[in-house]
């Protein structure tokens, strides 16, 4: 890992307006192409249905409902000893992370369909996670969408220097951040999207202007009966919990982290909100990714949200053609180790720092020219 040890001070700290200039992104026809001209000509240049709502994929719900509570069963009922009982946690939080992903789709309306659809599964893919789905449209679709990589205004990264100084106590959550180096780091996965979630509904949801009229006191007692949900299968399952809430609850949280905290904290701040520029995708099998529906291809969801992800492919294939020099789409495991390698903090738009050591620097622009030269 290449470091570029600079200075982090205050006056550093800076949001650039534009990307254009930054080293190596320099493709013949659509290398300094802003996001609308890029969302043009892929409009122009894909099949029309690429950007069509698919109802049909609500089938997919009973077939993930299915599995899990069939897992459920087998584990409570079956007799089954504790390496099957094992196998079955593992397939319930991996579904339980997959059906997130499918509900997700769903409430930005990639799937079509009425809204109290969407809002049903929506339920089934964010209540477990504690998440009411009316929180997360407007934690997700607005103030994340709205203020991607943009500084201190998204709620779903670390904030640049500036936030540190103005709250010295924050520098403590950073010590659980993968980079950080600390040992419990590493454990930061395995319960965070659910910690992060309340995070935000407990407390920015009472500060930050993207939540505005959001009725924060609703969303809190339902995620509070969500809680309750889990307390009561605990309780009911008895020692068996470790296999019915405790590992599938990790596992959930695993898999769909491992995709949220690769897809931004290794790009660029940028005001221009341009997901060429401030997000990337992953690359992983066919097999492997289809049946994770795709979660993958991150650059082409927030350039189209309401695209299903069965037709995100395109756009990566358009991307690839067009501006391979400004899409980033590494390996999934290299994504996750250059997470760990690296600092959290912004000291300004390609600048990644360690507040607690800022000669620790990463040019996060340098990083992806030297770790995946060829792309």
């Amino acid at each position: 890992l290449r470091h570029r040890f600079i200075s982090a001070a205050p006056e550093r700290i800076a949001e650039a307006a534009s990307l254009d200039d930054m080293r190596g992104m320099t493709d013949p026809t659509y290398g300094t192409a802003d996001e609308a001209t890029l969302r043009a000509a892929m409009r122009d240049a894909l099949p029309k249905d690429t950007f069509l709502p698919m109802p049909a994929r609500y089938g997919w719900f009973i077939v993930l409902q299915a599995v899990l509570w069939s897992s459920l069963a087998a584990i409570l009922f079956a007799g089954l000893p504790w390496w099957a009982n094992l196998v079955l946690a593992l397939v319930m939080g991996h579904t339980l992370g997959v059906q997130g992903f499918l509900a997700h789709e769903a409430l930005h309306g990639a799937l079509g369909g009425p809204k109290w659809a969407q809002q049903l599964v929506g339920w089934l893919g964010f209540g477990p996670f504690l998440v009411p789905p009316t929180f997360w449209t407007r934690w997700h679709n607005v103030a994340h969408h709205a203020n991607t990589n943009h500084g201190d205004r998204d709620p779903d990264n670390f904030g640049t220097v500036r936030r540190y100084e103005k709250n010295p106590k924050a520098r403590r959550f950073l010590k659980l951040a993968p980079g950080s180096g600390t040992w419990y780091s590493y454990l930061f996965l395995t319960y965070s999207f659910v910690f992060h979630a309340q995070v935000v509904l407990w407390f920015q949801t009472r500060h930050r202007k993207d939540f505005e009229g959001f009725d924060r006191r609703r969303a809190i007692a339902q995620s509070l009966a969500c809680v309750a949900g889990w307390l009561v299968l605990a309780v009911f399952s008895g020692w068996a919990m470790v296999f019915t809430v405790i590992i599938p609850l990790v596992a959930a949280n695993v898999l769909v982290q491992s995709y949220i905290l690769t897809n931004h904290f290794l790009r660029p701040m940028s005001v221009s909100n341009n997901p060429v520029d401030n997000s990337m995708s992953l690359s992983k099998p066919a097999w492997l990714d289809a049946l994770q529906f795709r979660f993958s291809h991150h650059v082409e969801h927030h350039l189209f949200p309401t695209m299903p992800s069965a037709r995100a492919p395109r756009v990566r294939a358009w991307l690839q053609a067009n501006v391979k020099q400004r899409y980033v789409c590494p390996p999934h495991w290299l994504a996750l180790k250059l997470l760990y390698s690296t600092p959290r903090v912004y000291a300004d738009a390609v600048t990644l720092t360690d507040v607690e050591r800022p000669e620790r620097t990463v040019d996060v622009v340098a990083l992806w020219n030297a770790e995946v030269p060829a792309r």
